[in-house]
């Protein structure tokens, strides 16, 4: 007679014996296509070989909503709720759940303590979805949540192979256009100021950038490539030290409006006339846009049909579970003003 197990059987686990990662298991689990026959076989039999159950619990017997989705910032300072993305993000989905009668709640994860916690009181019932942005490559938590049965929304992708439900809009196309717009206008020293290079939205800026300078036959010079944090200061200090190794430089893509307004900050303290000199292009189109000097060219990513999405496909995900995660990405547009 064999040895009882003494605990419940893991995703992990359940991982291991099928010799997949944890991601294959729950496609394997909630029936999502993309998964080789025999994969799904070594994953069906491990999980028959070891008991596992799945915990839909919480969605299969609730007979109560808790009437809340939880809007969850995977981030490690407070002080970001305050960028204009975030702050734009949290009024689109507020305004998309007007009507639902559903509480919004905001949460920010800042290390695997907050990360372990907000999930059991996530499976616990108190909120009936869960909407999860600025999440890093490799974070497990979205995961975690489709595996526990728990209806979930991401703003943007952990990369290219994403398989939970998304929003996201065109990044690589975006800054594609933005730079493309530079080199049409006769500018050739151009650089770019990324986002956190651990974020996917990041990449793809960053790619698109590169993109536009090898179609127009541009060589991709890696100096002239800053990692910032989307900040205004990061767009402030990565500007200055590329003024002091490129003089020459003539255009600026920045990965975001407040990155561009802080590279507007030390060009104009560095006595460089924008756009006559550089020019910079920005990406989001927020109303910091209007507000800086000269107001910025940058790209609009269309944030109030994102909160509008998201809200959508959750809602869709609370009332019938799909068979497959989907995956949606939204159009943006180049805004001319005065910077470029």
């Amino acid at each position: 007679m064999g040895r009882q197990r003494p605990d419940v059987p893991t995703l992990e686990e359940v991982a291991a014996r099928a010799g997949v990662g944890r991601g294959t298991v729950s496609r394997v689990i909630n029936n999502a296509p993309g998964v080789r026959s025999s994969t799904r076989d070594a994953v069906r039999r491990a999980v028959s070989e070891l008991g596992y159950v799945p915990n839909f619990a919480a969605r299969s017997l609730a007979v109560r909503r808790a009437d809340a989705v939880a809007l969850v910032m995977m981030e490690s300072d407070w002080r970001l709720f305050g960028e204009p993305f975030f702050s734009e993000i949290v009024r689109a989905v507020g305004n998309a759940l007007t009507d639902s009668g559903m509480q919004l709640l905001l949460t920010l994860i800042r290390s695997e303590t907050e990360r372990q916690r907000f999930l059991e009181y996530a499976r616990g019932g108190r909120v009936d979805g869960v909407l999860l942005m600025s999440v890093r490559a490799q974070d497990p938590l979205p995961d975690m949540l489709a595996e526990a049965g728990l209806p979930t929304v991401l703003l943007g992708r952990r990369t290219g192979e994403e398989c939970v439900t998304y929003v996201d809009a065109d990044n690589l196309g975006g800054a594609r256009t933005a730079v493309s717009h530079l080199l049409d206008s006769g500018r050739r020293t151009i650089a770019a100021i990324t986002g956190p290079l651990d974020m996917y939205v990041a990449q793809c800026r960053l790619r698109g950038y590169r993109e536009a300078l090898t179609h127009a036959g541009v060589q991709d010079v890696p100096s002239l490539v800053v990692e910032g944090d989307f900040t205004e200061e990061s767009g402030r200090l990565a500007m200055a030290g590329l003024i002091e190794r490129h003089p020459g430089i003539d255009g600026v893509f920045a990965a975001s409006d407040t990155t561009a307004a802080g590279a507007l900050t030390a060009l104009r303290a560095a006595g460089r006339r924008v756009p006559d000199d550089v020019k910079v292009i920005g990406f989001d189109d927020f109303p910091l846009a209007e507000r800086t000097d000269p107001k910025l060219t940058t790209v609009r990513q269309p944030v109030d049909e994102i909160g509008r999405t998201m809200v959508r496909l959750l809602e869709e995900e609370m009332r019938e579970p799909a068979t497959a995660w989907r995956h949606v990405i939204l159009r943006t547009e180049l805004v001319l003003r005065d910077s470029a």
